[in-house]
Order: structure tokens, then sequence, then C-alpha cells
């Protein structure tokens, strides 16, 4: 059982340094979870998962990866 969020967090350098492109959807999300927060138009989305402090950000084209970035990452 966690007891601080933090410490069970799948947003972190591990789960970030597993992320590549062209990844399918479905692999991100058993990785990180489901997201903090999506949004998209015309094929395109963008998923977020975590807050200001620390979070990873994915770019999708389609249901693949086109590209993401992390901050604050432990």
């Amino acid at each position: 059982m966690c007891v601080v969020l933090t410490a069970c967090s799948k947003v972190n350098q591990e789960n970030y340094s597993k992320l590549s492109a062209g990844m399918p959807k479905s692999e991100v999300e058993t990785l990180l979870g489901k997201p903090t927060d999506c949004s998209g138009a015309l094929g395109m989305s963008s998923c977020t998962w975590g807050d200001q402090k620390s979070f990873i950000s994915v770019q999708y084209a389609g249901d693949k990866v086109l590209m993401f970035s992390g901050q604050g990452l432990k």
C-alpha cells in the first residue's frame, strides 16, 4: 500500500525512459496509467500525466507516439 502518492507515481524518469516514438497509445497507458488530461483534433492528440511540477506530455499522430517530453521527473 502506498502512503505517499508521489512515491507511487508512474510519472517518473524510469517510465519516461521507456517511451519511444511510434509506441502505441495502449502501451503508453499501460506504462503511465490513465492520463490527467487529453485534447486533440484532426487525428492529432496530446495527453499529460502529472501536475505542473512533475509531468510527462505525449503527442500522438493517430494511435502512435509522435513526440514526448517531461519535466521535474525523479
